[in-house]
């Protein structure tokens, strides 16, 4: 076998494996940098040298055939494995270089990661951060990113996962104005009768029920109110506006609060529960770019400790 031929069973395969994470061709072409007809090109020669058909095709959707799911199995550690290398390789001359492809909850992406981009920039000048920021619950591998930030109660029992911080504690906030004019619950039941800001989980129909903690046993308080969102940042700051009570996190609230723009309320029922994790699927060796921005996100710190309060 020839180098040009070599290098042309690399891009098929690479194309291929790229094609089967992303689940279509539109996306997968926009990653590697080419047209999605060239790309389904490329695909179509990987097809006639294999002699089997790898996808099966419709107009909504590209979905792995019996052989294709097996190779795809056999080949992603290996291309994995072959961009680990070619880092280490990066690295040892000194240059950390590659791309990071990361999934981020929104409050996480704000806290965690925003505070160090700058830093990490100019550290690690060749590393590309390709970040995707939403509260959906997705697949990190199926998704092709290499990890993710969420909350605790949604990570993977299959995944390393990191802590990041210290554990969160959600709390019905509002303005003093609000409270001025309808007053303070003294209870969870008691938020049955207050116009309530709902966050929805991106991918779900319902809005979150607000979880409470007595007596070490959590129960949920299904609240009503005028608005429904599915963006964090937008419930803040509707909150902020006096819409009504939103239950926000300490991370969210802290700032507000210290300044005396929110007024948290119902401590004793708000207990603590696991906050946001760095989690990542298990790997022999970690590509530096990787580890690189690993360090970095858990080097940000930050205190979001709730003032105390007599008024609770």
């Amino acid at each position: 076998m020839t180098p040009s031929s070599q290098g042309v069973e690399y891009a098929q395969l690479r194309a291929f494996v790229e094609v089967a994470e992303q689940g279509g061709f539109s996306r997968a072409a926009e990653r590697l940098g080419v047209t999605p007809s060239s790309l389904s090109q490329t695909i179509r020669a990987l097809e006639t040298r294999l002699g089997v058909r790898l996808f099966n095709r419709t107009t909504r959707s590209v979905a792995l055939t019996p052989p294709g799911q097996a190779l795809f199995n056999r080949l992603r550690p290996a291309m994995d494995e072959i961009g680990a290398a070619v880092e280490m390789a990066s690295r040892a001359g000194g240059r950390v270089a590659g791309t990071v492809r990361v999934h981020a909850a929104r409050v996480a992406a704000a806290r965690r990661i925003e505070p160090m981009l700058a830093a990490f920039h100019a550290a690690h000048p060749d590393v590309v951060i390709d970040l995707t920021v939403d509260d959906a619950v997705v697949d990190i591998v199926a998704g092709g990113f290499d990890l993710a930030i969420r909350p605790g109660e949604v990570v993977e029992k299959d995944m390393i996962a990191v802590k990041l911080g210290g554990d969160h504690r959600q709390f019905p906030m509002a303005t003093p104005d609000y409270l001025a004019r309808h007053g303070r619950p003294a209870e969870p039941g008691d938020l049955t009768a207050h116009a309530c800001i709902r966050w929805r989980w991106d991918g779900r129909s319902q809005p979150y029920d607000w979880e409470f903690c007595r007596d070490g046993a959590w129960f949920a308080v299904s609240v009503a109110g005028p608005l429904i969102v599915n963006d964090r940042r937008m419930m803040l700051d509707a909150c902020l506006a006096g819409i009504g009570i939103a239950f926000l996190t300490n991370e969210e609230g802290a700032p507000h609060i210290a300044a005396g723009r929110l007024e948290p309320m119902l401590e004793p029922w708000c207990a603590a529960y696991p906050g946001f994790f760095l989690c990542y699927p298990r790997q022999r060796q970690m590509a530096p770019a990787l580890r690189a921005f690993i360090d970095a996100v858990r080097a940000v710190e930050h205190d979001y400790t709730i003032p105390a309060n007599k008024s609770w």
